[in-house]
């Protein structure tokens, strides 16, 4: 499909710059088939039928955004994905000043050599020393906030608590999976009453996924690939659910990617550990998961393209229209949505 079918005009003053507090308190938009109802996080409860699962991810934000310096040249790193113990592939950001074999000081004796430059541009970079990486980070990285929130202000320490989910406890995420930033221990217990299931699953996040889709069709399109698991015990649970007649909700693309990557050809989940590179566009025959929790994407994304997927790419250009039109705050510390598909539709 033509790339240019998935845009839209967005005002910058829809750009949510920080979230809602507390989290339960976003908006949410609610597309079940094609009607398009106003409604809020709190009231998910409300749209659950008992025996649902609610599928979270457990990545947890690293802080994967470095600047250093190669002699007198500035070089700002964003890692991306995980190579190995001390090495991670990484995005650099005036790299023409950066060859194979230099050494990148980042300060507070935080320091990694650029040992291999990759075909995509990006580079592998190996970090100096004994220390743990994730204790290097801490020490001289900063949460990678979105582009289109730390070009209109800084990170400052509210993001590190801000950028992660309350279910993060596996370290090695460069982006939040942000659906799930609207849940709270109190929405959880409601969650809970009204007889839903949850389980979690781990994406590593990369920030590939801030990556503008430059090609004219999605043809074209090359996905940067980030690794996953889902643990045998937890695919059974959900294969379960689905048996005893309940629906499968992904909290977030990253969850929703996990499980059609995991799914086999008659829709039972398998347990899954490694790369997934999966891109989903309009055609593409869901087979795992019955809805979807989301925020609000980019225009001419990935991630529009697939929600468009999900519901079609008719329902969800009236239904951006309408959040546009109704106020409604967009991208990682925005609102969400709910994207209930009907039965048929879900191979449309």
């Amino acid at each position: 499909m033509r790339v240019d079918a998935f845009d839209f005009h967005l005002p910058n003053e829809r750009i949510a710059l920080r979230p809602a507090r507390p989290r339960d308190a976003a908006r949410m938009l609610v597309v079940d088939g094609g009607e398009i109802v106003d409604a809020g996080v709190a009231d998910l409860p409300a749209w659950l039928r008992p025996g649902d699962c609610l599928v979270f991810n457990d990545t947890r934000v690293i802080p994967a955004q470095l600047e250093g310096r190669r002699g007198d040249a500035r070089i700002g790193a964003t890692l991306h994905k995980r190579i190995d113990l001390r090495r991670w592939q990484a995005f650099i950001r005036n790299a023409k000043r950066l060859r194979v074999g230099e050494t990148v000081d980042f300060g507070a004796g935080v320091a990694a050599l650029a040992e291999e430059r990759l075909a995509d541009g990006s580079f592998i970079l190996a970090f100096a020393g004994d220390e743990p990486v994730e204790l290097l980070l801490e020490r001289a990285g900063t949460m990678p906030l979105p582009p289109y929130i730390a070009g209109k202000r800084p990170t400052d320490e509210d993001d590190r608590s801000d950028y992660q989910t309350m279910f993060a406890r596996e370290d090695g995420a460069v982006a939040a999976p942000t659906a799930a930033l609207h849940f709270t221990p109190k929405l959880l217990d409601a969650l809970a009453v009204a007889g839903a299931l949850t389980e979690t699953l781990t994406l590593h996040v990369g920030a590939g996924t801030f990556l503008p889709v430059k090609a004219d069709d999605t043809e074209d399109h090359v996905m940067h690939a980030e690794w996953g698991r889902i643990d045998a015990d937890t695919a059974a649970r959900l294969n379960a659910v689905r048996a005893a007649g309940g629906r499968v909700i992904a909290v977030g693309t990253t969850s929703l990617r996990l499980l059609e990557s995991a799914a086999q050809d008659d829709g039972m989940i398998a347990p899954f550990a490694g790369d997934t590179a999966i891109f989903i566009t309009p055609g593409y025959r869901f087979k795992a998961i019955d809805g979807l929790m989301t925020n609000f994407h980019l225009p001419r994304s990935t991630l529009f393209m697939l929600v468009s997927a999900l519901m079609g790419l008719e329902t969800m250009q009236a239904a951006y229209a309408h959040a546009i039109g109704n106020d409604y705050r967009f991208y990682s510390y925005g609102d969400a949505s709910l994207l209930l598909p009907r039965q048929s539709d879900r191979s449309a």
